[in-house]
């Protein structure tokens, strides 16, 4: 199985990959855009727009998170009891430890976020603070401490960043399109009415196909996550019992937002029905499962 100590190559290359593949993503959608509108300008703002997207998602990503999140960070002296909990797994994971910020919100949940595990930041709910005992805030903590180490927590920001932006350039197309952007072109032909209604297609699809990228990467990690953290606390039921308590608890999270669900340990979404394609976590019946078949 791989580990907390595998996989932090892996994630950064990846990141990578992610990163690149969008900026040939959003050029090659910008280059359609701009042939269906017969205007240069749309392929020269997406080149632009990507390059200053893929910069912003590696350096900045966390704190717009943060900021969507309505986060605010706390210090020892406030919160003495999470920040020994933070400490001690952070000493046995072998990481620095990260900034602690706590969003007031009586829904129980939790999430990492940062380009590295110099910056990385945990983020836990007050609801998650007074709802659950130590040994299950540890397997928490754990769980997104194997987040920081895996480097999962740079490919998740990057990717709510990056997947946001695919989204806004084909709303603009749309808009675009709708409010007659094309008058001007009465010379494209066939070949111009084909890229047009290419180009609508695309607008239509591209922020779909993006966003189930998304969604798969995030079910994936958090099988991930849950083993490694079990294995920081050698008490995988901990993390277990934390999961079935966030899943009955019927609060639903007042900052939560599509863009930023998929980087918390459970759907901040109680009570909506979501088609398995569209989940951005995998059943948390299927996660306890997995927990208390591991043999330690």
């Amino acid at each position: 199985m791989s580990t907390i100590y595998t996989q932090a190559d892996k994630n950064t290359r990846l990141t990578w990959i992610y990163i690149t593949g969008f900026l040939i993503f959003v050029i090659g959608i910008g280059y359609v855009f701009a042939g269906a509108m017969n205007n240069s300008i749309i392929l020269i703002v997406a080149v632009l727009f990507s390059a200053v997207m893929s910069f912003a998602s590696y350096w900045w990503s966390d704190k717009i998170v943060l900021a969507m999140s309505g986060a605010k960070s706390v210090t020892h002296e406030n919160a003495k009891e999470i920040y020994h909990i933070v400490e001690n797994l952070c000493i046995t994971a072998g990481l620095p430890v990260p900034k602690i910020y706590i969003i007031q919100d009586p829904s129980p949940n939790a999430f990492a976020t940062g380009r590295n595990a110099e910056h990385a930041v945990i983020c836990l709910t007050t609801g998650i603070i007074e709802k659950l005992d130590k040994s299950e805030l540890e397997g928490v903590v754990a769980h997104e401490l194997s987040h920081i180490g895996n480097r999962d927590i740079l490919l998740s920001t990057a990717i709510v960043i990056l997947v946001g932006f695919v989204a806004l350039l084909a709303g603009f197309f749309r808009r675009w399109s709708f409010f007659g952007g094309r008058d001007n072109d009465r010379e494209g032909g066939q070949l111009g009415l084909i890229l047009f209604i290419a180009a609508i297609i695309l607008s239509i699809l591209a922020p779909i196909a993006a966003m189930l990228i998304q969604l798969a990467i995030s079910r994936k990690r958090e099988f991930l996550a849950d083993a490694d953290g079990a294995l920081l606390t050698r008490y995988p039921e901990g993390l277990a019992k934390a999961l079935e308590k966030i899943s009955a608890d019927p609060t639903p999270m007042r900052h939560a937002n599509q863009a930023t669900a998929h980087l918390f340990i459970a759907n901040p979404f109680k009570g909506k029905k979501i088609s398995n394609l569209f989940q951005t976590h995998p059943p948390i019946a299927e996660r306890v499962k997995r927990l208390r078949g591991m043999d330690m």
